[in-house]
């Protein structure tokens, strides 16, 4: 049986899905044993693809936890979305860089022994949601190298 953190976490990770869906990406759940990823996600196209860590907090706090990977995990096409659930109101979500968590990522060592590693919500990357780091799911960058497979005749 799941526990109700592990509820909570589920229920951000789709919540986080809709989102990027409803902005128009292709959003993928990985399986929970994913490493690092909840979410896998791209643009309309395929040219762009990112990981996204999805860190939910049932109820408003100050700070989420990760993991102590979080202090060095940094990769252009790596996110986290961090989500605190507000009952029937729309929870509310911060879209922060893999390489802006990693450099704001605090040690807590606790009471009794163990270390927590903390995002605190004052840290935040954008003003707004932050959505904006993932681009335009509809853009066309005429940049990319454009993809011409050879295609060869198969006589049977």
């Amino acid at each position: 049986m799941a526990t109700k953190g592990q509820m909570t976490g589920m229920r951000g990770v789709y919540l986080v899905a809709a989102e990027l869906s409803k902005l128009g990406f292709i959003v993928s759940p990985t399986s929970r044993s994913a490493a690092g990823a909840d979410l896998l996600v791209t643009d309309q196209k395929c040219r762009k693809a990112w990981s996204v860590q999805v860190k939910t907090n049932g109820k408003a706090g100050s700070f989420w936890l990760v993991g102590a990977h979080a202090r060095t995990l940094s990769a252009d096409s790596h996110a986290y979305v961090f989500v605190t659930l507000r009952g029937d109101l729309r929870p509310e979500y911060i879209v922060s860089s893999s390489s802006h968590v990693a450099s704001k990522v605090i040690t807590n060592p606790s009471k009794t022994g163990s270390v927590w590693y903390e995002f605190w919500r004052k840290e935040r990357q954008f003003e707004d949601e932050g959505w904006g780091l993932f681009g335009d799911p509809f853009a066309v960058n005429d940049e990319t190298t454009s993809f011409d497979p050879v295609v060869e005749e198969i006589t049977i």
